[in-house]
């Protein structure tokens, strides 16, 4: 088990906590980014060696072109837990390259987020940096984003030291006009182990033409 998320005691029974920013989901990314509000609900299914168990979440974005702003939260509670694990926070994505006229889409990623537990007396601040980069792909009435996604996510429990760890995240994001769906499999190694965690989700669009 991980050491920096056992002191972390926010700790949930025997549970080893799920990594990445919102606690049992993937880091979520649209490097292609785009305009007005989004609304997604969202599933993540840690592997064995990140606790496993369920987690559900929410997230609201607003796009405002080149710059995607997100808030949101989520709700996990590892295999064997008595308890959940709750995370709320957001981050803020920034393309560098890419838009309408352009396939190709590269975005910096930053983000944070804080994970309490009901009566425990500790809590997990996680932050984030990194990018991804995407392709816009030309299929007829669907909007089709694979993307891969490089970050780096700091731990830092109230009672422990910080720990630093290297992931990624792979997956896609579909667009049906106003709905969509998306799917990600998010990877972080810790201390000789590699969590994994799945993630699907759905989304509604409600796109505002800039200007």
């Amino acid at each position: 088990m991980n050491r920096v998320f056992l002191a972390a005691a926010l700790a949930v029974s025997a549970a080893t906590p799920a990594a990445a920013q919102f606690l049992g989901m993937p880091v979520w990314n649209s490097p292609k980014g785009g305009t007005g509000i989004t609304i997604s609900g969202d599933y993540g299914k840690p592997n064995a060696d990140w606790g496993k168990g369920n987690a559900f979440g929410a997230r609201g974005t607003a796009g405002l072109g080149n710059l995607n702003v997100t808030l949101g939260f989520s709700t996990w509670k590892p295999s064997g837990a008595t308890t959940s694990l709750k995370s709320v926070g957001g981050d803020a994505a920034f393309r560098v390259i890419g838009g309408s006229l352009l396939p190709i889409n590269l975005n910096l990623l930053v983000g944070g987020a804080r994970t309490t537990a009901s009566g425990a007396t500790g809590s997990l601040t996680t932050l984030i940096a990194g990018g991804g980069v995407s392709v816009s792909l030309p299929t007829p009435g669907v909007s089709v984003e694979p993307y891969l996604s490089l970050a780096n996510r700091w731990h830092n429990p109230s009672s422990g030291s910080t720990e630093s760890n290297f992931g990624w995240t792979i997956g896609a994001n579909l667009g049906f006009g106003m709905m969509g769906a998306h799917i990600a499999y998010d990877s972080e190694s810790s201390n000789g182990t590699t969590g994994g965690i799945l993630g699907i989700g759905v989304h509604v669009s409600l796109k505002v033409p800039m200007m």
